[in-house]
């Protein structure tokens, strides 16, 4: 039922990022208002439907151009949903995490939660954010230009080519002509990913999205958290089995890792794992025994 709901309001929300369908019917993409103003997930500035752009690219936009700057909206953006919700964003608000939840459930492959190296390809997130995001573009600038290459956007995101890359050249013939080996280089990574995604749940998000990695680090502050309660745990392992991050439930529930799907909640049956909006004093108060009237 949690994956259910989870699948339609990811569905209702890519619809309504990507709502521009004269995009789609002219083969262009929106620049209207909208498009200054970041979405919370990797929603691809260049897809012809998008409302708005992707924090990603903007962020490598502000670093790569003739006069770089410090991205302080895009900063702050991200900070603002970091705090707010951390992996939430991933878990619910992600257009490219739908399309591998979407692969995941074909039917007639013998699915697994994660990838052989696990506990070391999970760190390749984190060098993608600092390299491909951050160091590369504001290092590696041209000389003779002064400008930079948005690396993550222009090398490997899948979000970017199945998105914006692969309408844009399917509705515009001029296109065609013009993509290269960097788009069948990111062509490749895109079918191996989806490949991988029918067997395994989210490879992407687990081990190569720098935005997830970001979130990541907000998970055991942000508003919205998960909370144990060991005093109701029986140690049935039903959260763990559940899980399809790998996280180690139930002692890390805000694990850097949760996207916050929600499957663990539903199959606690002691609620000794439930979600952080309820007040503290409530989750006190039902672990202490009531004190009697003299």
């Amino acid at each position: 039922m949690a994956d259910r709901r989870r699948t339609f309001f990811q569905l209702a929300w890519t619809a309504l990022t990507n709502g521009y369908a004269a995009g789609f019917l002219k083969g262009n993409i929106y620049r209207g208002t909208l498009k200054r103003f970041c979405l919370p997930g990797l929603n691809c500035y260049s897809c012809p439907g998008a409302l708005g752009a992707c924090p990603v690219g903007s962020f490598q936009a502000a670093l790569t151009g003739t006069s770089p700057h410090f991205p302080a909206y895009v900063l702050g953006f991200l900070l603002f949903f970091g705090a707010l919700a951390g992996r939430l964003v991933c878990g619910w608000l992600c257009p490219f995490g739908l399309v591998q939840d979407l692969l995941h459930k074909i039917p007639g492959v013998k699915k697994r939660k994660n990838l052989p190296g696990h506990s070391v390809l999970l760190r390749l997130k984190y060098v993608v954010l600092a390299a491909l995001v951050v160091i590369l573009p504001l290092l590696a600038r041209d000389e003779l230009l002064n400008v930079s290459d948005p690396w993550f956007c222009k090398y490997l995101c899948p979000s970017g080519t199945l998105m914006g890359g692969v309408p844009l050249l399917a509705l515009n013939e001029g296109f065609r002509g013009a993509a290269g080996l960097i788009f069948g280089w990111k062509s490749l990574i895109l079918v191996a990913l989806m490949l991988l995604s029918v067997k395994c749940f989210r490879p992407f998000c687990k081990y190569l999205c720098p935005l997830g990695a970001f979130y990541g680090f907000f998970n055991t502050v942000a508003l919205f958290r998960y909370r144990f309660r060991p005093d109701r745990c029986t140690g049935c392992g039903a959260c763990a089995q559940r899980c399809p991050m790998g996280v180690a439930l139930p002692q890390r529930p805000n694990s850097a890792e949760c996207i916050r799907c929600g499957r663990c909640l539903e199959v606690c049956p002691t609620d000794a794992l439930t979600g952080a909006l309820k007040r503290d004093s409530e989750a006190s108060s039902a672990a202490k025994p009531q004190r009697q009237s003299p």
